[in-house]
């Protein structure tokens, strides 16, 4: 009778004596007798023997050694970034079962565990060696999941009796590989494992959807860095050339060309000699995986013509440029995140002062992305003028007459950030105003909507952000029915919104619905060329408003301004100028009227490098200076405003859920009380 391919797919755990009894006879060379064993065991026990595995093994090989663990783990990062969320959320489902799920690289090395960590658990997979570093395929612990699944190719579940090696045969395990969602290949496995008294057919299910969930956010990532790659390389395409140029993947493959690369394709087929014109299947360039430097090239492409295109510190692509037939000289520069075509005539970017060329790159990137409706998100620290650049898209947009509305998640409570996000109807909850209101949302209804510090929105009321942003529909507080709602969206942060992703204070829906791409606005000690056009602009703005001649600022006194590292950038710069003009002598603004702090602790480029080879003593002392530094400016800034946290947030330029933590860190709580009290 022929056994179905469905049987074939789960072990029967009745069978396990039997079973045995054939794994005996198949070691002393006779052949297994009866339909107990499914056809995938015998052919895997015929490979183990073939490959000399010792079936009285009772652990897989030793574990690989720290650093070498750490190196696999870096070669397989974006994998275990992939799978990271997915199985953090298994743990749950795990706990107390007394299975693990089990990620290994394509080779069936284990990359991470989770699951049950209790005592008896964590011993079982110990004495095993299932454990990060450790070697499970066929050839290194015989007949198991990981290894048949990666032999296979395809789901895989054995138990107990089923496994090759004596140790193992305590165990049940249920296993399938990932493959990449671009070639097809094969990535890694997922596993769950446990003693075999945890068997469920189940957990094939399992690690099947599992798989699933991870080889979906791998295809997420790999679609971020296209459109990264695109949006860089854009300006490029569009621009009125006799070159033709393509745009290459990290993976060596060409996804994008402008109109001329064709037709120099097929000249430059005929220059070669070739009998056709060259297409763009002609031109993998066999990156490597990782690094993205190309590791072969064609003939015919010179190494000149390629330009790396980067972000972030990273290749993500390359620029290919081919050469016309009239193109007498041609040189390949580095395209890097937002370069090309940088102009300093900024149009509708003209608040942003400076022409830097990291200032100059993101106002380029930021005009580019004005043109669309997409979400976008602004990175960079505290004070580096991310609401400036809003503004200035949302006035280089096409909805330029349209609200700009702003608003900051950081300088309120969840319960009056949820009335400023969304409006309440009147009698919605106690205090609420006669008539109601109009939430920021409803407001931005054909604009522009800003979000300053947009991840220190509440974890709970992100969904509701979420729905809004999905559905172009607001429900007031208190209010049954719907509004339309339609407006650009762009946030801001500067933390690091991927990590809190990680960590669980961010949704990853809601980061891929605000973060659709991004703009990076460099710090001001990373575009010091600017410093002398912001002073004297802030100089000239502030004599007009205080109604004070502009005086004169010594060259001394600028390059002590440049050698500055300006934690605050340029909210800090704004507030230096004006302190300097309302009390420098004769309007001559000199050393003397320098902050100590630039006075005393400004340190040029190359002290900044070498602070990471200095002393460890030097080091503390200078970080307790800092935090003296940071309590000195926050206690002044509270005895200025009389212990108005709000004020006391603005001026200092941080969130006031920041400041608060400020101040439990440096036991400040008390003072504000002390103030307040003196005040009154």
């Amino acid at each position: 009778m022929q056994v179905s391919q469905r049987s074939q797919l789960f072990p029967r755990p009745e069978n396990d004596g039997r079973i045995m009894q054939s794994w005996e006879r198949f070691l002393n060379g006779e052949r297994a007798h009866g339909n107990a064993l499914r056809r995938l065991i015998d052919d895997s026990w015929k490979r183990c023997l073939d490959a000399s595995v010792d079936p009285s093994r009772f652990q897989a090989p030793a574990p690989l050694g720290e650093h070498s663990l750490y190196s696999l783990r870096t070669e397989h990062q974006e994998l275990l970034n992939a799978s990271t969320p997915v199985m953090a959320e298994a743990r749950e489902f795990l706990s107390e079962t007394g299975t693990v799920m089990v990620l290994t690289d394509h080779n069936g090395t284990v990359l991470n565990l989770e699951g049950d960590s209790s005592t008896a658990t964590r011993g079982a997979t110990e004495n095993v060696h299932l454990l990060p570093g450790s070697d499970w395929s066929e050839n290194a612990c015989g007949t198991n999941a990981i290894g048949t699944a990666l032999t296979l190719g395809q789901p895989v579940q054995i138990h107990s009796a089923e496994h090759f090696c004596a140790g193992i045969k305590r165990w049940t395990c249920s296993a399938t590989v990932i493959r990449d969602p671009y070639d097809n290949s094969i990535l890694g496995v997922i596993d769950v494992s446990g003693l075999n008294g945890t068997y469920n057919r189940h957990s094939l299910a399992l690690v099947v959807t599992t798989a699933g969930r991870i080889e979906n956010r791998l295809a997420r990532i790999e679609m971020d860095y296209r459109y990264r790659l695109l949006e860089q390389c854009m300006r490029n395409l569009t621009t009125s050339t006799a070159d033709g140029l393509i745009v290459i993947d990290r993976r060596g493959q060409p996804i994008k060309a402008n109109e001329r690369a064709s037709t120099v394709l097929v000249g430059l087929g005929e220059d070669i000699g070739g009998r056709r014109g060259l297409t763009l299947g002609d031109l993998s360039l066999g990156v490597a995986r990782g690094d993205g430097v190309p590791d072969k090239l064609p003939d015919w492409i010179k190494p000149e013509w390629l330009a790396p295109v980067m972000h972030n510190g990273q290749r993500i692509g390359t620029l290919l440029t081919l050469p016309s037939r009239s193109a007498t000289s041609f040189v390949a520069a580095g395209l890097q995140e937002g370069e090309s075509g940088l102009a300093s005539d900024k149009g509708a970017f003209a608040r942003v002062i400076g022409q830097s060329r990291n200032t100059l790159e993101a106002v380029a990137r930021a005009r580019q992305l004005a043109r669309s409706n997409v979400p976008v998100l602004m990175l960079g620290e505290t004070g580096v003028g991310k609401d400036v650049f809003a503004r200035c898209m949302h006035e280089a947009g096409g909805a330029k007459d349209a609200p700009f509305v702003a608003l900051n998640c950081g300088g309120f409570s969840r319960e009056l950030l949820t009335s400023e996000l969304f409006g309440y109807t009147d009698g919605a909850f106690t205090g609420a105003r006669r008539g109601g209101m109009i939430g920021k949302v409803e407001a931005a209804d054909g604009g522009t909507l800003f979000l300053d510090e947009i991840g220190e929105m509440p974890l709970d009321l992100q969904p509701h952000f979420l729905r809004v942003l999905e559905e172009g529909e607001v429900y007031r507080l208190g209010e049954n029915k719907p509004r339309k709602v339609k407006f650009r969206l762009i946030a801001a942060t500067n933390r690091d919104l991927r990590k809190e992703v990680e960590e669980g204070r961010f949704r990853m829906d809601l980061f891929y619905r605000v973060a659709v791409t991004s703009v990076h606005i460099p710090p001001l000690r990373e575009r010091i060329g600017d410093i002398p056009l912001l002073a004297d602009f802030y100089l000239e703005r502030l004599a007009q408003q205080h109604g004070v001649r502009k005086g004169v600022l010594l060259p001394g006194t600028l390059e002590a301004l440049q050698e500055y590292a300006w934690p605050g950038n340029i909210r800090e710069l704004r507030n230096v100028m004006e302190s300097m003009l309302l009390t420098a002598p004769d309007h001559i603004l000199g050393d003397e009227c320098l902050p100590p702090e630039i006075l005393g602790r400004g340190a040029t480029p190359v002290e900044s490098a070498s602070r990471q080879y200095a002393e460890p003593q030097q080091v503390a002392a200078e970080g307790n200076r800092l935090e003296d530094a940071e309590r000195d400016a926050i206690l002044k800034a509270i005895r200025n405003h009389g212990g108005n946290m709000a004020a006391v947030a603005r001026a200092l330029g941080i969130a006031k859920s920041t400041l608060y933590l400020k101040l439990k860190r440096f036991e400040l709580d008390s003072l504000v009380d002390s103030v307040r009290g003196s005040r009154n």
